[in-house]
């Protein structure tokens, strides 16, 4: 277990406290059991995986530039095969994706 502070803004009484909190560590192995590891999502990372391959391969991104390959669009489910692709910084595709929990 690892304990991490947290501030906490009272509007009422126009304060903030100071809390500390116990936070379980991650289980990795059971992440990738539960999601990860599932054929659904190993062979969208082989598609991601070949996207990237092609784009090095066109001169577009290269391997420790700091650029990820954008899937233009939110897309979740389904094939990544025909979805068109842009060129971005790590952070800013960090940025616009939703969190993950």
């Amino acid at each position: 277990m690892r304990i991490s502070t947290q501030y906490i803004w009272n509007s009422r009484s126009k304060k903030v406290t100071k809390t500390q909190v116990a936070k379980r560590a991650r289980d990795y192995r059971k992440e990738y059991d539960d999601y990860q590891g599932t054929t659904a999502q190993k062979k969208r990372r082989a598609q991601r995986n070949r996207i990237r391959r092609i784009a090095q391969k066109e001169g577009r991104v290269h391997k420790g530039d700091g650029k990820e390959l954008d899937h233009e669009g939110f897309h979740r489910k389904g094939s990544l095969r025909h979805v068109p692709t842009k060129v971005v910084s790590r952070h800013a595709n960090r940025i616009r994706q939703p969190p993950r929990h």
